[in-house]
């Protein structure tokens, strides 16, 4: 029962198509030829409408393009500069650091020399007892 529905929807569909295209040619403003040579023109205007608008497209996906590379490249410069600063900037801290412990390096080795001697000179001492007067 569901094939015989389907197959008088589609007849009717079909017979709807024929009249509509009947009707069509009959109450046509103008005649066949006019009319394939109307519709081959505005398919002409249409794809040159088309092209105009890819090439208008292009350009504007071109300029567009340029600006983002324009803008990555003075990303990268400015990060490069970041790093390079940074890298100064530890370099610098590092000989700061050097240069520091070097300081104190030589205090705590005069420190440790003094005190040798301090101890040299209270052990060979006599007058104090068991070099513990210091």
């Amino acid at each position: 029962m569901s094939d015989e529905k389907q197959s008088g929807g589609f007849s009717w569909f079909v017979a709807g198509l024929g009249l509509g295209a009947l009707l069509g040619v009959l109450y046509a403003p103008k005649p066949g030829r006019e009319t394939r040579e109307d519709v081959a023109s505005t398919a002409r205007e249409g794809a040159e409408y088309l092209k105009q608008r890819s090439r208008e497209t292009a350009e504007q996906v071109s300029t567009l393009v340029d600006k983002g590379k324009s803008q990555v490249s003075d990303y990268v410069e400015q990060g490069r500069q970041y790093v390079d600063q940074g890298r100064a900037q530890v370099e610098q801290a590092v000989y700061q650091g050097r240069d520091f412990v070097q300081g104190h390096v030589e205090k705590v080795a005069a420190a440790v020399d003094a005190g040798k001697q301090a101890y040299k000179s209270t052990a060979a001492d006599p007058t104090v007892p068991n070099g513990a007067g210091v």
